[in-house]
């Protein structure tokens, strides 16, 4: 994985119909889109973004209204597109960087978590900005690997039981979500995953990408809308 594939996968997912077709890949963030008939108007995506943090972050990490950037790649807010309001739903997603690390990309997140812990609101564009900026305290995590990214940050991963989908670039496709290993007391072993077949430093990817059911979301509640009812619900990156 190169600068940029990287780059071209964020540019790709700043605009909403990108966003759409990564989020078509894990199901249960699909879901809580509120229309799929106006897309446009139902998904808001903040590359790269602020938040104005209102309490103190521990660790030094930010005073009291402080404005600080997200360290993740891009975010997604769902929008009512009739009530022109935020749903609830946020969606951080990260990208596996050229030369990162899994705790690098992990640490990532957990930096999140510290930053929106304490009440936040988010810094929107000015097309936005008569929109609620208020966090709903509740993000979201969404990791996109690629197929060279190293079996240790897909063990990681799963491990945490973090959800994960696969970008193909040379495909201009995303590949099906990877289900995070089975339950202790499962008949499943490590073995039958493919997590054993690490000859080149990578995981069997074929042996991996299999079919998430709708309810195996990774523990996140995604039913805790202010909302209520959140609607039912080949990408091409290659950007020339």
């Amino acid at each position: 994985m190169n600068q940029d594939a990287y780059e071209i996968l964020l540019s790709t997912c700043t605009q909403y119909q990108g966003a759409l077709e990564l989020l078509k890949q894990y199901r249960p963030y699909l879901e809580t889109l509120p229309s799929m008939r106006r897309p446009s108007e139902s998904l808001i995506t903040l590359p790269l973004p602020n938040v104005r943090v209102r309490q103190a972050v521990s660790q030094g990490l930010a005073e009291r209204g402080d404005v600080v950037p997200l360290p993740c790649e891009v975010v997604f807010l769902m929008c009512d597109p009739e009530w022109k309001i935020k749903t609830g739903v946020e969606i951080c997603v990260y990208i596996h960087r050229p030369h990162e690390d899994f705790s690098e990309l992990l640490s990532r997140w957990r930096r999140t978590e510290l930053l929106l812990d304490g009440g936040y609101e988010w810094l929107m564009p000015t097309y936005y900005r008569h929109l609620l900026s208020e966090g709903t305290d509740q993000p979201l995590p969404l990791f996109v690997v690629f197929p060279d990214t190293p079996s240790r940050i897909l063990r990681g991963l799963q491990g945490a039981r973090l959800p994960v989908v696969e970008h193909v670039p040379h495909l201009g496709a995303i590949a099906d979500p990877i289900e995070p290993p089975a339950a202790p007391d499962s008949d499943i072993t490590f073995e039958d995953v493919g997590l054993e077949a690490e000859t080149d430093g990578h995981l069997g990817r074929e042996d991996l990408m299999m079919p998430l059911d709708a309810e195996e979301s990774p523990g996140f509640d995604l039913d805790e809308s202010p909302s209520g009812d959140l609607g039912q619900g080949s990408f091409d990156s290659s950007g020339d």
